[in-house]
């Protein structure tokens, strides 16, 4: 399967000012397989290392000079590795933080030879290390499960991929193609975007199978608890898990954790889960302006998971025999499922940034009445307002509103029609006369959202 991130690491492989790579993101999403992709793509001779398979390598790296790091990695590996077409891979660096701080000195001495560190976990080590991290001297890249364009790649979908891919604000889109792609997306909700995951799909395994694959990485991350040892107890980590995985698309409650879990422990523990990437927070915004983390709630904080996946063994969607259709399931489970799939596709485009990652933000009104916007954005200079339907219809009182209050001109709504552009012009429910316009888009297009806004 490709992954499109492949063409962003060629890009960072071909620049002249090129620093070491560090690769952030959860564990199982494809960050070793895309490192080995790479150099196998380039003909480049990989020289990979695995800190927490072989703790004894972090022996070859006392020294500053990384002459003499290679040097001795030559004695361990029995083989001199060549600059100009090698790729040092550093994974599971995690296990070994302090190597890190060595990045700086193959940017500075050895800039020829690439380097890319990876890891699981990778955030409780650069949060909590006495090393001097190299500022400056690295790049990050952010790793995603499989978006919905690589899942329908996965599937040798490309004609159907090129024909959403084209779709712009005033062009029709044709009901094959369209029923085509809610179908597609449909499974795609259903089977997630974990590589090993998708790949059983791809070759036709049944959808049990999928999800035993789905419960087997979820018993992976919690076998990782026993990491987070000194931060918070498992017990407590398991029960905001759950928590979280009932509380998808609504505001995080402390006070629903458990019995005798205080909010401070709750809190803690949402934070690490979202260090580890197994969850992701989306916060408040008041949105009174650029950037959208300028005037922040911590107090209100909305939650999805890392994968689709995670969230359907979690809470046990049947999946004997076939895929239950989205018809069959219970309203509210695909309100969750449109707002995890939705998180995630706004996640993967924060991520595609660069930066220290993905934030996502929504806005919730706190006094005078009930008012929600379930996603906000920013496309260049304007904050862009996303409203959520699991169907095709739905009330937009609070969108209304809302570009009334922030004076905005532009707007996204999400269901499952064909896509369209409207000029909106009504009153609000409290008589206010708002114009803006209204670009409508069915859940398969969000991850193009830039490229559709780009002229309007």
């Amino acid at each position: 399967m490709r992954r499109h991130t492949t063409a962003d690491l060629k890009e960072w492989l071909g620049d002249p000012e090129r620093r070491p790579l560090i690769i952030r993101g959860a564990r199982q999403v494809g960050k070793t397989w895309l490192v080995r992709d790479l150099a196998r793509e380039e003909g480049l001779d990989l020289i990979e290392l695995n800190f927490e398979r072989d703790p004894r390598l972090l022996r070859c790296f006392r020294s500053n000079d990384p002459r003499t790091i290679l040097n001795e990695l030559s004695l361990v590996l029995d083989r001199t590795p060549g600059l100009e077409r090698s790729l040092l891979f550093l994974d599971e660096i995690q296990a070994a933080g302090e190597v890190l701080a060595k990045l700086r000195w193959f940017f500075e001495d050895m800039p020829e030879l690439p380097v890319i560190a990876a890891g699981s976990l990778l955030e409780f080590t650069l949060a909590d290390h006495d090393f001097s991290m190299p500022v400056g001297r690295v790049s990050y890249a952010h790793i995603e499960p499989m978006s919905f364009p690589e899942f329908l790649d996965a599937h040798g979908q490309s004609q159907l991929l090129d024909a959403l891919s084209a779709w712009r604000p005033g062009q029709d889109l044709s009901e094959v193609a369209h029923a085509g792609a809610l179908a597609w997306f449909h499974r795609h909700a259903m089977v997630g975007g974990m590589p090993a995951v998708v790949a059983a799909d791809v070759a036709g395994r049944e959808p049990k199978v999928c999800r035993r694959l789905q419960a087997d990485l979820i018993a992976t991350y919690r076998d990782d608890f026993a990491k987070y040892a000194g931060r918070m107890d498992r017990t407590i980590l398991d029960l905001v898990l759950e928590t979280a995985t009932r509380s998808v698309g609504q505001k995080f409650v402390y006070a629903r954790v458990g019995e005798g879990v205080r909010q401070r422990q709750a809190k803690r523990a949402l934070e690490l889960l979202a260090s580890a990437r197994i969850l992701t927070l989306v916060r408040k915004s008041s949105a009174n302006g650029l950037p959208l983390g300028a005037e922040v709630r911590e107090k209100f904080r909305k939650v999805a998971l890392l994968d689709v996946g995670i969230l359907h063994a979690l809470l046990g969607t049947p999946a004997e025999g076939a895929h239950p259709s989205w018809a069959d399931l219970p309203a509210r489970f695909v309100g969750q499922v449109a707002e995890q799939m939705a998180t995630q596709q706004l996640r993967r485009r924060e991520a595609d940034r660069g930066g220290r990652g993905p934030e996502l933000w929504y806005w919730r009104r706190e006094k005078g009445g009930a008012g929600e916007i379930d996603h906000l954005v920013q496309v260049r200079d304007r904050i862009v307002p996303i409203e959520l339907k699991s169907g095709a219809s739905g009330s937009m009182k609070s969108l209304h509103q809302f570009m009334h209050d922030k004076r905005l001109d532009l707007a996204v709504r999400c269901d499952r029609n064909l896509p369209s552009l409207q000029d909106m012009s009504l009153k609000t429910t409290r008589g206010d006369a708002v114009r803006y316009r209204l670009v409508n888009i069915p859940l398969t297009l969000l991850w193009n959202i830039d490229a559709i806004l780009r002229d309007l």
